[in-house]
């Protein structure tokens, strides 16, 4: 300390657990054990399916597999922040009209219900519903119970939803003549 009497102030800490804040939500809908059989023999990787949502009417739906079951999710979540929609709710609480959405051989059927009546759904359907901000709502799942295929049919049918603005405007009305 002799060319300077000053003391030096340390150095600012970097903080090496930073992670980016997602303004999102997750759900894991599904993990499974998946395999590979090569000629050395099997190799098992896991496979993760992801919802992630900011309950106000954006959701999204992402799948990512790894060696390891934390390496998949945290793929799938990025996958889900690339793939989120919007959704058109009617007074912060239902959807606008029924709809049937489709994947593979699972479909699901969604349709609005009054106020106070709740999520009326099960497993993968209620997790997506849910992190999209739907308060009230009564679904059917017809056809196959795959989790994966089940969230992806309700991430279609809240895609096929349309709004009344939409709609006027397709048509080329204002939104008071419909």
């Amino acid at each position: 300390m002799e060319k300077n009497d000053k003391e030096r102030k340390p150095r600012k800490e970097f903080n090496k657990n930073y992670e980016k804040k997602s303004p999102y939500e997750e759900k894991v809908i599904s993990i499974s054990r998946v395999s590979k059989t090569t000629k050395g023999g099997r190799s098992m990787r896991f496979s993760a399916t992801v919802a992630v949502g900011d309950r106000k009417g954006r959701v999204g739906l992402g799948t990512g597999k790894a060696n390891e079951v934390q390496a998949a999710i945290s793929k799938a979540i990025k996958s889900a922040e690339k793939n989120v929609i919007k959704v058109d709710l009617v007074d912060n609480r239902t959807l606008s009209h029924e709809v049937t959405g489709v994947c593979g051989a699972a479909k699901v059927l969604i349709r609005p219900a009054r106020e106070g009546r709740g999520i009326v759904a099960g497993g993968p359907v209620r997790n997506v519903l849910e992190l999209a901000g739907v308060k009230d709502i009564v679904s059917k799942s017809l056809g196959s119970n795959t989790q994966i295929n089940t969230a992806r049919a309700t991430m279609d049918a809240l895609k096929k939803q349309k709004s009344r603005a939409h709609i006027a405007n397709l048509r080329g009305k204002k939104v008071e003549e419909i």
